[in-house]
C-alpha cells in the first residue's frame, strides 16, 4: 500500500501541521482524528488496515489529519471566543492547505470527509459549511452539538459552528440544494453513547429532505476502535 508522509509550515495556524496519505488512487477522503487527536491515530487503531484492500486496489484514498483541539475546543485556559477563532484557523488551514493537496494528487472531481467520535463533528460541521467542496460525508458516532466547549458563550459564529442549530434553521436553498446532492452516512452502535445524537441529527436531516443514510451498527457495538473499524470497511468512501 501507498503511504506517504507530508510535512509543512502553515500559515492559518503559525506551526508546521503534519499529514499521512494511503493509497494510490480512488475517491479521496480526508479523516479528522478524535478528540485531541494527531495525524497517525488512524493507522494506530487498525483503522487504516480495515479498508486495506479498498487502499491496495485504487478504490480509495485517505488524507488523516492532525487536530488542533487541544488550542481550541479543549483549551479551557481560553476565553471560548478564542477557542472559536482557533478553530476557524484550523479551518482556514484544511480549505487552504489541505484541500490543494488532495487537488494536487488526486484527480477525482470530488472530495469525503470522515471521522470518528469528535473527528465525526469536524467532518460534519466542514462539508455543512462547505458543501461544494466537500461532496460526501461519512461520520461515525457523532456528537454534533459543540455548546459544551463555550461555557455558555455564543455568537453568530459558534452557531455556524453547531450544526443542531444552523442546519434546523437553513433555509438558503443555495445550500440546501447541494446538501441534497451530496452524500451523508451517520453510522453508530446500538450501545453506543452518542446513538440518540446521530438519530437527533437524521431527524434534522430528514426535516430538511437532506437523504441520507443512518446505520445502527449491531454486534454489542459501543463507541470504540473495534467497533469503528467494521463501520469503515462497510461505508467508506
Amino acid at each position: 500500500m501507498h503511504r506517504q508522509y507530508h510535512r509543512w509550515y502553515s500559515r492559518s495556524l503559525g506551526r508546521d501541521m503534519e499529514l499521512l496519505q494511503y493509497g494510490h488512487g480512488g475517491p479521496p477522503m480526508i479523516v479528522f482524528p478524535s478528540s485531541m487527536g494527531a495525524f497517525f491515530e488512524y493507522e494506530d487503531h487498525g483503522m487504516v488496515a480495515a479498508v486495506a484492500d479498498k487502499l491496495e486496489h485504487g478504490a480509495l484514498q485517505l488524507f488523516c489529519v492532525t487536530s488542533v483541539d487541544r488550542e481550541s475546543w479543549y483549551n479551557r485556559h481560553a476565553h471560548p471566543r478564542d477557542r472559536v477563532r482557533r478553530h476557524l484557523q484550523y479551518e482556514d488551514y484544511i480549505l487552504g492547505d489541505v484541500v490543494p493537496l488532495v487537488r494536487h494528487v488526486n484527480q477525482h472531481h470530488a472530495i469525503g470527509v470522515t471521522g470518528c467520535s469528535f473527528g465525526a463533528y469536524h467532518a460534519m460541521v466542514i462539508a455543512l459549511r462547505h458543501p461544494y467542496t466537500f461532496t460526501s460525508c461519512v461520520a461515525m458516532s457523532g456528537r454534533f452539538d459543540i455548546t459544551q466547549f463555550l461555557d455558555g458563550y455564543f455568537d453568530d459564529e459558534c452557531y455556524f459552528l453547531n450544526p443542531p442549530s444552523f442546519l434546523r434553521n437553513q433555509s438558503d436553498d443555495h445550500y440546501l440544494e447541494q446538501y441534497r446532492r451530496n452524500k451523508w452516512v451517520l453510522v453508530t452502535g446500538e450501545h453506543d453513547i452518542c446513538r440518540g445524537d446521530n438519530e437527533m441529527f437524521s431527524g434534522l436531516l430528514h426535516a430538511k429532505g437532506i437523504g441520507h443514510a443512518l446505520h445502527i451498527w449491531g454486534f454489542g457495538s459501543k463507541h470504540d476502535w473495534p467497533d469503528w473499524q467494521p463501520m469503515a470497511a462497510a461505508y467508506l468512501p
